[in-house]
C-alpha cells in the first residue's frame, strides 16, 4: 500500500468503496450490491444525499420503459442527433452511445429490483427546440413520492429538501403538484390538492416533526438509501476520505477518517469517487470560474461539502482534471435570500422567468436574453452580456399580478404575504417602473424604454426581440391557463412593480475527471487507472459543460453509477430485463440479489 497517515483503528474490508452518497453514489453502491458485491458507501457530511438530496429530481433518460410504455418509441438516432448538434466538437460518441445505451436499462433494474420506483415526465421536451434532433416527449423520469414512514430509522440520516425550496420543509413534486400550487386561486381542482398535501404535512409535522411525503430528490435518496440498506450495503457518515490506498494492481481502498479515528477501508475490486465536485473549492473556482468570482459572487446551490474532494484523491492516483469544456459548472441564476434568523440562502430561479409578465434586465435596463429558455441559457447569457469591470448581475421585473399569481423567487404567491421580504430586502418595490430602477441601481430611463417596448408587444402575445414562448420548451415552462395567445407573454402594467437581483450560481461542477465509457477514470496516457471509477459532478461532463435538457446531471449521474457498478462485478453483459413490470403501489423485493 501507499504511504498514508497512520490508521489508529483495525482495518475493513470490502469489494468496492464509494466515496459520496448523491444519486451516482448510491446507484452504483445499489447495483453492485445486488450483483453480490460487499459494498462500503463513505459520506463527509452528517447526511447522507448530497447534492441530489437538494435536487429537483429529474433525470434525462431517452427510451426510458415509462416512455415505452407510453407508447413513445422513439428512435434511438433521434437524441444522438440532438446531441451532436448541440455539443458539436465536444460530441463524446463512445459515452454518449454508454449513457444513450444502458440508460434505459438502469431505469429498468432499479424498477424491478429495488425500491426506487419512477413516475414519467413524458410531456417535458428538450430545452432547444429548435435543434435537429430535439425531442418533444418521453425523456424525462423522476422518483415516485415516497412515504418515507418505510424508510424506518435510516430517515433520521438523510438529508432533507433544501429550505428555500420548500415551504414549512413540505418538498413540493416538480410536474402537476407544483401546478397545483401555483393555481390554487384560479383553480378548485387544485385548491382541494393543496389543501390535502398541507394538512398532511401539518399532521407530520405533529406527528414526526418532519415531511413525510418525500418528492424530487429527496425521495430519490431515501428509495436509493433503502435499497442500499435492504442489500446489506454499509452507509458510513461523517467519514471523510482522506487518501487514497494504492499497490501495484491500482486503487485498492482508502484511508478515511471516522468520529473514531482514522481507518484503512481495503477495497478489493476498487473505489468510487462521486464526492460532488467542487462547487465549493475556492481556489478551484477562481482557477476555472469566467470572471474570477470571489467567495460572494458565485451562489452555489450544492451543499458546503462538495468541495472538490473526490477530484483531489484522483489527481493523487494520477487522474486527469477535463477543463476544456463550453463550461465548468452548470450554471443556475440564483438569488440570495436573507433569512430572520440572520442566515443567508440560496434560491434557484427555475420555475418563475418563463411566467408570463417578467422580464429579466441588467443594470443598463435592457432585456438581455429569452427569459423562457433553460436556467443555464440564462446565466450564460448574464455572464457573456456584462460589461468586463461590471458586477455580473440581473434583476427580474414584475408587477403585482405577476407576483400575486406565481411568486418571485423565494417571495410567494397569494395568500402568503409578500411584506416581510421587502423588509428584508430581498425584494425591492416601488409604485412606478422609474422608482423601482432607482432602487436597484438599475438605470431608470433604460428600464422604463424596456418596459414600454416589451409591453406595446406582449399585449398581442408577442417577444419580436428575443422569440419568448416560441419553443416547445418555453410554452411548457409557461403558464397553461393564461388567457392571452402566448403563455410566456404579458405585459408588465399593474403596480406596485417588484424586483429581485439575481447572481450567477451553479447546481454543481461540469469539470471533473477524465473517464471512459465504462466510468473507469484515465490517467494522463489515456489508460484506465486499474480500480478506480468516477461518477456524478466527480466525473467531466458527459455533456461537454453544456445543459441540452433538463435533468442532465441526475440521468448520467444515475446511468454511470449504475455502469460503474456493473462493471465493478466483473458484469458486461446486457441487463436481463424481465417483460413484466411492478403492479400499481408495489415495490420490489431489492433483497433479492442478482449473480455474485
Amino acid at each position: 500500500m501507499s504511504e498514508a497517515p497512520c490508521a489508529t483503528l483495525p482495518p475493513l474490508d470490502c469489494d468496492l468503496l464509494v466515496i459520496g452518497s448523491g444519486a451516482a453514489g448510491l446507484a452504483c453502491a445499489v447495483t453492485a450490491a445486488w450483483h453480490g458485491l460487499k459494498v462500503i458507501v463513505v459520506e463527509k457530511d452528517s447526511t447522507f444525499g448530497g447534492a441530489s438530496a437538494w435536487s429537483g429530481g429529474w433525470m434525462w433518460v431517452p427510451g426510458n420503459p415509462l416512455a415505452r410504455r407510453a407508447g413513445i418509441d422513439e428512435d434511438p438516432q433521434q437524441p444522438r442527433t440532438y446531441l451532436k448538434h448541440e455539443l458539436a466538437e465536444r460530441y463524446d460518441a463512445a459515452r454518449i452511445d454508454a449513457l444513450l445505451d444502458n440508460g434505459p436499462q438502469m431505469v429498468a433494474f432499479f424498477e424491478q429490483h429495488t425500491a426506487l420506483q419512477f413516475v414519467d415526465g413524458n410531456g417535458i421536451p428538450d430545452i432547444h427546440g429548435q435543434v435537429p434532433g430535439a425531442g418533444i416527449e418521453g425523456h424525462q423520469v423522476i422518483a415516485a413520492p415516497y412515504d418515507a414512514r418505510a424508510i424506518g430509522p435510516l430517515l433520521s440520516r438523510l438529508r432533507r429538501t433544501l429550505r428555500e425550496t420548500s415551504f414549512m420543509g413540505m418538498p413540493i413534486m416538480a410536474g402537476a403538484d407544483l401546478g397545483a400550487f401555483l393555481s390554487m386561486t384560479r383553480s378548485f381542482k387544485s385548491l382541494r390538492h393543496v389543501a390535502k398535501r398541507f394538512l398532511r404535512h401539518l399532521r407530520d409535522l405533529a406527528l414526526h416533526g418532519r415531511a413525510m411525503h418525500l418528492v424530487n430528490g429527496v425521495a430519490l435518496i431515501g428509495r436509493l438509501a433503502k435499497s442500499a440498506q435492504d442489500l446489506g450495503v454499509s452507509l458510513l457518515e461523517s467519514t471523510p476520505a482522506r487518501s487514497l490506498l494504492r499497490d501495484e494492481h491500482g486503487v485498492r481502498g482508502a484511508l478515511v477518517e471516522t468520529p473514531q479515528g482514522l481507518r484503512e477501508i481495503r477495497a478489493r475490486r476498487g473505489v468510487l469517487l462521486a464526492a460532488g465536485g467542487f462547487a465549493h473549492d475556492p481556489a478551484r473556482r477562481q482557477a476555472l470560474l469566467p470572471r474570477a468570482p470571489g467567495p460572494d459572487e458565485h451562489l452555489a446551490l450544492p451543499p458546503l461539502s462538495c468541495a472538490g474532494d473526490g477530484i483531489r484523491l484522483g489527481e493523487s492516483a494520477g487522474a486527469v482534471l477535463v477543463t476544456d469544456l463550453a463550461s465548468p459548472m452548470a450554471w443556475a441564476p440564483v438569488s440570495r435570500v436573507p433569512h430572520a434568523d440572520g442566515s443567508i440562502g440560496h434560491f434557484p430561479h427555475i420555475i418563475d422567468r418563463a411566467k408570463p409578465g417578467l422580464i429579466g434586465v441588467l443594470a443598463n435596463g435592457k432585456r438581455f436574453v429569452n427569459e423562457a429558455d433553460g436556467y443555464y441559457d440564462y446565466t450564460a447569457a448574464m455572464l457573456e452580456t456584462v460589461p468586463a469591470g461590471e458586477e455580473v448581475a440581473s434583476w427580474l421585473i414584475c408587477d403585482h399580478r405577476f407576483q400575486r399569481r406565481y411568486g418571485l423567487g423565494y417571495a410567494r404567491p397569494f395568500p402568503l404575504p409578500v411584506a416581510p421580504l421587502v423588509r428584508s430586502g430581498y425584494l425591492q418595490r416601488a409604485d412606478s417602473i422609474e422608482a423601482l430602477a432607482q432602487r436597484c441601481g438599475i438605470d431608470p430611463q433604460g428600464l422604463a424604454t424596456t418596459v414600454q417596448q416589451f409591453n406595446q408587444h406582449a399585449r398581442q402575445g408577442q417577444d419580436p426581440e428575443f422569440g419568448r414562448g416560441s419553443t416547445p420548451y418555453n410554452r411548457k415552462q409557461g403558464d397553461a391557463l393564461y388567457p392571452g395567445p402566448n403563455p410566456c407573454v404579458a405585459p408588465i402594467q399593474q403596480g406596485p412593480f417588484y424586483a429581485v437581483k439575481v447572481l450567477p450560481g451553479s447546481f454543481g461542477s461540469f469539470a471533473g475527471l477524465k473517464t471512459n465509457p465504462q466510468a473507469q477514470v484515465l490517467d494522463q496516457a489515456g489508460a484506465a487507472i486499474p480500480g478506480l471509477y468516477a461518477a456524478g459532478t466527480d466525473m467531466a461532463s458527459v455533456m461537454g459543460g453544456f445543459y441540452p435538457s433538463g435533468g442532465i446531471n441526475l440521468g448520467p449521474a444515475m446511468t454511470f453509477g449504475y455502469i460503474a457498478g456493473r462493471h465493478a462485478a466483473g458484469i458486461s453483459a446486457p441487463e436481463v430485463i424481465l417483460p413484466q413490470t411492478p403492479r400499481p403501489g408495489e415495490i420490489p423485493d431489492s433483497s433479492a440479489r442478482g449473480p455474485s
